[in-house]
């Protein structure tokens, strides 16, 4: 204890004791590098805040700027194609599990004519996989996106999706349906928050809002966004982290471009000792020209004014440090979104087959998680569908709503990714369906099958093979024949 504060104590302990504990828990703090305020710190101010507010002032700003970026930057559009191609590829295909073989034919054949875009789209103009490829999309760059279920008297059942943007949301509202609920973000949330409703803008032809809001109960909406704080309540674009670092390349690039061009250039300047001559008393009298705004092309021609002399400005690096600047910004920016390299630069220079495998596999944990929301939106979809398709009788189940969980069960499955070494993949399947780490059953749905009617598949060629005396056993499993004499011992 010090001298003032020895003299503190004399007067009021109280004030002592708190100078003391204010003293020690500053010390504490001091003891984290990230939580000090020295010259490394110094300029670094920041809150603690909800995550509503903290996005609410900046989530239409980011939202726009990615979206420029979207429009301009192959960087931008490599890191959103990247997981369109990946999450989504060519579709997601269904495999209905009611026990009921028919049954299971019939839904999914329903299923497959629901999904053509005349039939699932309210607009007519995207089947489902294109319109899961652009919430994709969207929830990269936007932040997320709303599917409402429309109920509709035309296709084949009377169910469609309408796709909202989230600019769509009447941030304005502020007069909830019910008395104690909320509305924040142009949807009203309960006392848990819980969405009970969205409030959706109507435009007009032209994009400009001229009538009222639309309010639709949560039920019939999916909202597809990610949620990162139990505070958050609306979406925050993907791209937030690393937005700021795509940009930084484009104008990099943008710059190193110019010069480049610059450089490329070959241009003619004239300079003059004295300007041209005049006439009379006007001699000598010239008007001097304004380089202001001028730029070099090839092979152009030019004058300087008289005392004039050309300055050039040349940088020197830009044009041989493009290509690692660019490939560092992009293993940050891939980095950033939890993918690879390579899975945005399409660069396998540096790769070998080892660390392409590797990661391969790390992206597909990026990719699996955002495929289990993607998966939770179509279940909700299919569900409906179902329903829907059974109440105008597309679908006849007598039973269906005594045991609607069982003939709703369903699986999703995808094609899968082709091999990088298709010899070495098929020997590791084969090992491990040996060895009992994998069953056929999960070989076969890792590429994008159903066990069932992959031994249905092969059934059925074994069988047409012996009416015309070929044996497929051996040449599909690699069964060596039995000799004569060999079967004659067994026998």
């Amino acid at each position: 204890m010090g001298f003032i504060d020895s003299i503190v104590a004399a007067f009021s302990p109280e004030a002592a004791y708190r100078r003391e504990a204010y003293r020690r828990a500053y010390e504490e703090l001091r003891n984290y590098d990230a939580g000090g305020f020295d010259r490394p710190n110094q300029n670094w101010r920041v809150g603690n805040q909800s995550a509503e507010v903290t996005d609410r002032y900046s989530r239409d700003e980011v939202k726009a700027r990615a979206r420029d970026l979207e429009r301009n930057s192959d960087i931008m559009n490599s890191v959103v194609g990247a997981f369109k191609r990946n999450v989504v590829g060519s579709g997601f295909s269904i495999q209905a599990k009611t026990e009921e073989p028919d049954l299971n034919k019939q839904i999914e054949k329903a299923w497959k004519r629901w999904c053509k875009k005349q039939n699932c789209d309210v607009t007519g103009t995207q089947s489902l996989n294109q319109i899961i490829r652009m919430a994709v999309e969207r929830k990269k760059v936007d932040g997320g996106i709303l599917f409402v279920k429309r109920y509709t008297k035309d296709g084949f059942v009377p169910f469609k999706l309408q796709m909202i943007e989230v600019d769509e949301l009447d941030k304005y509202a502020t007069e909830p349906k019910e008395v104690g609920n909320k509305v924040v973000g142009g949807i009203e949330y309960n006392s848990y928050n819980k969405p009970v409703g969205y409030f959706i803008r109507q435009y007009d032809i032209d994009g400009y809002s001229l009538r009222d809001p639309v309010y639709v109960e949560a039920k019939d909406v999916i909202f597809y966004f990610t949620k990162k704080r139990p505070t958050q309540l609306r979406e925050m674009s993907d791209m937030a982290a690393t937005i700021t670092r795509v940009r930084d390349v484009n104008e990099f690039m943008m710059a190193v471009s110019v010069k480049e061009r610059i450089e490329a250039c070959l241009s003619v300047f004239i300079k003059r000792s004295i300007p041209t001559q005049g006439i009379g008393r006007q001699n000598g009298a010239t008007d001097r020209t304004s380089y202001e705004g001028k730029l070099l092309s090839p092979g152009m021609i030019k004058e300087l004014n008289a005392g004039d002399e050309i300055q050039v400005v040349n940088p020197a690096g830009q044009g041989a440090d493009a290509t690692s600047f660019t490939k560092l910004q992009q293993r940050l920016i891939g980095a950033g979104q939890g993918i690879s390299y390579e899975a945005t630069s399409r660069d396998m220079s540096e790769a070998t087959y080892s660390s392409a495998r590797q990661g391969m596999i790390e992206d597909d944990l990026t990719y699996g998680e955002e495929k289990e929301l993607l998966i939770e939106v179509l279940d909700e979809i299919y569900e409906t569908f179902v329903i829907s398709a059974v109440l105008c009788g597309a679908i006849s189940i007598p039973s269906f709503w005594d045991e609607k969980e069982r003939y709703l069960s369903h699986d999703w499955t995808q094609e899968p990714k082709p091999w990088i070494d298709p010899q070495k993949e098929s020997n590791a399947n084969k090992t491990a369906l040996a060895t009992g780490q994998k069953t056929f059953k999960q070989i076969a749905a890792e590429n994008g099958r159903d066990w069932r009617d992959q031994v249905d598949d092969i059934a059925e060629v074994i069988e047409y093979a012996r009416e015309k005396g070929v044996n497929m056993e051996n040449i599909l499993f690699g069964i060596k024949e039995e000799t004569d004499e060999r079967r004659e011992d067994d026998e």
